[in-house]
């Protein structure tokens, strides 16, 4: 086992906070940052820019030239060894004469996996590997999940007042009631959520109460395509209003309305389809469950087959049971304001699972966000569902 020492952990951070500088731009591939390091001293870095641009080993190790003999290399995920859009960096790591390469995490596709690290080795490299390891598998946990799993991490994000309710039960709104639950640095963060991810999701019943936008609202987010999430409506029966907010058709990403494909031919919703289509959206039809409605984990794959790596589920109540219910919850971010309301819509309705085996969710982060509180934490026990009576 390597003992890492205190610089190779510093060079590795630093190699993390470039890598997210390519967030959202790099699809299909992961983010990845590199440092070249001499005597103590970095010499050059890069990050993964954008899919089709120079990795990040080769935009460092290109600025150097045979400056690099006798380098270190930095790089958070192992070199690539094969060709797909840009040639194989494996090569070029052994061609600028750099001593040693310091990896952050192995790469799980099964291009790569281990090999890029073998070749190196085989050059006579010294590979050093693991360092960071759990915050450089974190830092591309999407891209992991969707080359192994064939489907996105999922995140499911909550506002909710601290007696466990997400809105009123009034279908509508009273005259000047407040319609958010959590304060002004709450909600930043929540954009932030949708920035980091590729797809933010919603049911039609969401749509319905709370007419969102689902749109990325940060200074200077606007103008970046790479910060707007593919916005996702699960809608069985196609019962989203043409007026609604998010069925802007001056944005470069239409909505994506996905339903349950009818069994046999269905007029009305046929109709339905075409005057969503007209209004600005796109519509997909998957396989519905036992219920009739959208199969989630078809919904899952449809979105992995447009490289979405990670999808924020934003609710409502029932959306967010389902994919309770469904072991589909990779993580969650609840957002819990300081508020009692003794009654409302809750955080989570259906089925549900075993009271006895119930989803268990890791070490919990804890954030304050100008009175309210942030709890984050990944799944770790999917639990098991609720056995008919």
């Amino acid at each position: 086992m390597v003992a890492w020492s205190e610089a190779d952990r510093r060079f590795m951070r630093e190699a993390l906070a470039l890598a997210e500088r390519g967030r959202g731009a790099t699809k299909p591939n992961p983010v990845v940052g590199a440092m070249v390091v001499k005597h103590g001293k970095v010499l050059a870095s890069g990050f993964h820019r954008r899919a089709g641009l120079p990795h990040a080993e080769i935009e460092a190790l290109s600025r150097l030239g045979k400056r690099a003999a006798g380098a270190t290399l930095y790089v958070t995920l192992e070199p690539c060894c094969h060709r797909g859009r840009t040639g194989p960096c494996t090569k070029a790591i052994v061609r600028s004469g750099v001593r040693r390469v310091v990896v952050g995490c192995c790469d799980e596709n099964p291009l790569v996996s281990g090999r890029g690290i073998a070749i190196l080795r085989r050059a006579g490299l010294t590979v050093d590997a693991g360092c960071l390891k759990e915050e450089c598998r974190r830092q591309n946990r999407g891209f992991f999940t969707w080359i192994r799993g064939k489907r996105p991490w999922v995140t499911l994000k909550v506002a909710s007042t601290l007696d466990g309710c997400i809105g009123d039960r009034m279908e509508k709104r009273r005259k000047g009631s407040s319609r958010w639950i959590t304060g002004a640095e709450s909600r930043k963060a929540g954009h932030l959520l949708r920035r980091e991810n590729d797809a933010v999701l919603v049911g039609v019943g969401t749509v319905h109460s709370d007419n969102p936008r689902l749109m990325v609202r940060l200074a200077g987010a606007k103008s970046k395509s790479t910060q707007e999430p593919l916005r996702v409506v699960l809608d069985s029966q196609l019962h989203t209003p043409p007026a609604a907010a998010l069925l802007d058709a001056s944005r470069r990403k239409p909505p994506l309305i996905v339903a349950a494909a009818p069994a046999s031919p269905d007029r009305a919703l046929g109709l339905r389809r075409r005057r969503l289509e007209a209004a600005g959206a796109e519509v997909a039809f998957v396989a519905p469950d036992g219920d009739g409605r959208v199969a989630l984990r078809a919904v899952l794959r449809l979105l992995a087959s447009r490289e979405v790596q990670s999808l924020l589920v934003e609710g409502g109540s029932r959306i967010h049971g389902a994919f309770v219910r469904g072991g589909l919850v990779d993580s969650v971010a609840v957002f819990l304001a300081p508020r009692l309301v003794g009654a409302g819509v809750p955080i989570v309705q259906g089925r549900g699972l075993d009271w006895r085996k119930p989803a268990v969710l890791g070490p919990i982060s804890v954030r304050g966000l100008d009175g309210d509180v942030l709890l984050t934490a990944d799944v770790v026990e999917r639990g098991q569902r609720r056995r008919p009576q």
